[in-house]
């Protein structure tokens, strides 16, 4: 067996105005044999591709995976770029290939394009035919609708957020499609939408009644004959985009019937829980999360307090930083705040030096502005080491040049490359310890739990104006259909 391995990613928020170009993508970019070595033993989609591939002895052909991370729409030059290449490479070795594994991230928009990630799927399959099966793995946050079901031969998505189970996830998809070139199996697929959406933080799957819904995806397979898998997709409700939302996709061998009735079931499901997968009561203002961490230190806590500003898209934002500089706490971590230019400065400083520097806020408006601060230079220089943690198991993170800066009793670690800190290493990478610190702010979603959960007194979250609200109603949507979509409105009120 010879089956090709690609992928594509970026998780993009439409409201950025910034765009992920060719030249940002070449700094994720693995292409040839080397997107073995880099991947293999990895918890990422393709290092499962890689694992199961090779211990059936297939033959891998290796085209490329690029990826720009979460950052704002792919330009449309990128886009072109690397399906392409993609594309050119499935058709060069059609005629010796069985079948493609694809990975695509599933929430991509460019200027001009709103379901692009579908295109490539589809132009994928035009350069590989119709007769082939191509297997294709997204992210758990992935916008997908009916329509890319006539177009992939089966679609697995992660089952976790945090994403532990990436090359799970690969391995998978990797095995349908070896079980499929075998004729073991035929798979169909049925997709359904419940017409809900959730901010990124309430998309954390171990977050009752989601974790239950989700858990029920799992064994459901188990359960029913002919089903093969079904993935439930939380979708990415910062892309505006008309196919926003959850979706349940189901794959069985050659029952559509049994496919349609588990993601319908599934979706219904979601659709009765919708209020309650709204943790609203779990998020606080800036000023009363401080006051809420300042408290549990005052009183003792024995671990260090997580403030999370989740609402942070491109790691800049400063309106707790700005906040916690004004009130002059101590003993405070702020981890991979991206600002290439203070991470500049902090480099030619040197070692030991004072600055004076304005930091973070130059993303968007949304974005709090930069913050003027003075403090001496920790640590300065190029930074990219293999990620430790659940999630980033083996994966290489590249921050480019990068600083620690004290000011005051505050580390911030500044970063050259957009990055989240979803795991410890940002501590031990730059000689530091987690439980030095009273508080440490982070700026993920989900991916933080696996690591930081366990060892934290207490995770407090804390919403700000920036791109990621929990209040989807505050964005200026122009392709989601809101009228039809909770929590912009009841189904039976879109009805009426």
């Amino acid at each position: 067996m010879r089956v090709a391995i690609a992928g594509f990613s970026l998780e993009s928020v439409s409201f950025l105005p910034v765009l992920s170009e060719i030249e940002d993508f070449r700094r994720g970019e693995t292409a040839g044999v080397d997107l073995i070595e880099r991947y293999r033993g990895t918890n990422t989609v393709m290092g499962g591709f890689i694992k199961v591939l090779g211990e059936a002895g297939a033959e891998i052909v290796p085209i490329l995976m690029a990826s720009d991370g979460a950052r704002g729409p792919a330009s449309d030059a990128a886009f072109v770029h690397y399906i392409d290449r993609i594309c050119h490479a499935v058709a060069e070795a059609d005629d010796e290939l069985d079948g493609v594994l694809l990975h695509p991230h599933g929430a991509m928009v460019t200027p001009t394009r709103l379901d692009p990630d579908r295109e490539m799927v589809e132009r994928v399959r035009a350069a590989l035919g119709s007769t082939k099966p191509l297997i294709v793995a997204l992210d758990y946050h992935a916008n997908i609708d009916e329509s890319w079901a006539g177009v992939a031969t089966a679609i697995f998505g992660y089952h976790r957020s945090p994403h532990v189970d990436m090359g799970e996830t690969g391995e998978r998809a990797a095995r349908s499609l070896l079980r499929t070139l075998k004729g073991e199996i035929r798979p169909v697929m049925a997709i359904a939408k419940p017409g809900v959406m959730v901010p990124s933080i309430f998309s954390a799957t171990e977050l009752a009644p989601l974790s239950d819904i989700v858990e029920e995806s799992v064994v459901m397979p188990s359960r029913k004959e002919h089903l093969i898998d079904v993935s439930v997709f939380a979708g990415f409700s910062y892309a505006d985009v008309p196919n926003c939302g959850f979706s349940v996709v189901a794959v069985s061998n050659g029952d559509e019937a049994v496919a349609r009735k588990s993601a319908e079931e599934l979706s219904a499901r979601i659709w009765s829980e919708r209020k309650a997968l709204m943790h609203t009561g779990m998020v606080l203002s800036v000023s009363e999360g401080l006051d809420r961490a300042s408290a549990l230190v005052a009183h003792g806590a024995s671990k260090p307090v997580v403030i999370l500003e989740h609402a942070d898209r491109m790691n800049d934002s400063t309106h707790v930083l700005r906040e916690i500089l004004r009130r002059g706490m101590k003993k405070v971590a702020v981890p991979y705040l991206c600002d290439a230019q203070a991470a500049a400065l902090a480099i030619k400083a040197g070692l030991g030096a004072e600055i004076s520097a304005t930091v973070g806020g130059r993303s968007s408006q949304r974005s709090g502005g930069p913050v003027a601060l003075r403090g001496k230079v920790l640590s300065a220089g190029e930074k990219s080491y293999r990620g430790t943690g659940a999630v980033r198991k083996g994966n290489l993170v590249n921050l480019g040049p990068s600083a620690v800066i004290d000011a005051d009793g505050v580390a911030i670690i500044v970063t050259s490359i957009n990055n989240t800190a979803i795991d410890l290493d940002p501590f031990t990478q730059f000689d530091m310890r987690f439980e030095d610190f009273d508080i440490v702010v982070l700026r993920s979603k989900t991916h933080f739990r696996a690591a930081y959960e366990p060892v934290s007194e207490e995770i407090i979250i804390v919403d700000t104006p920036d791109w990621g609200p929990a209040d989807l109603t505050t964005l200026p949507y122009r392709h989601v259909p809101v009228e039809k979509i909770f929590p912009f409105t009841d189904r039976s009120e879109a009805k009426a």
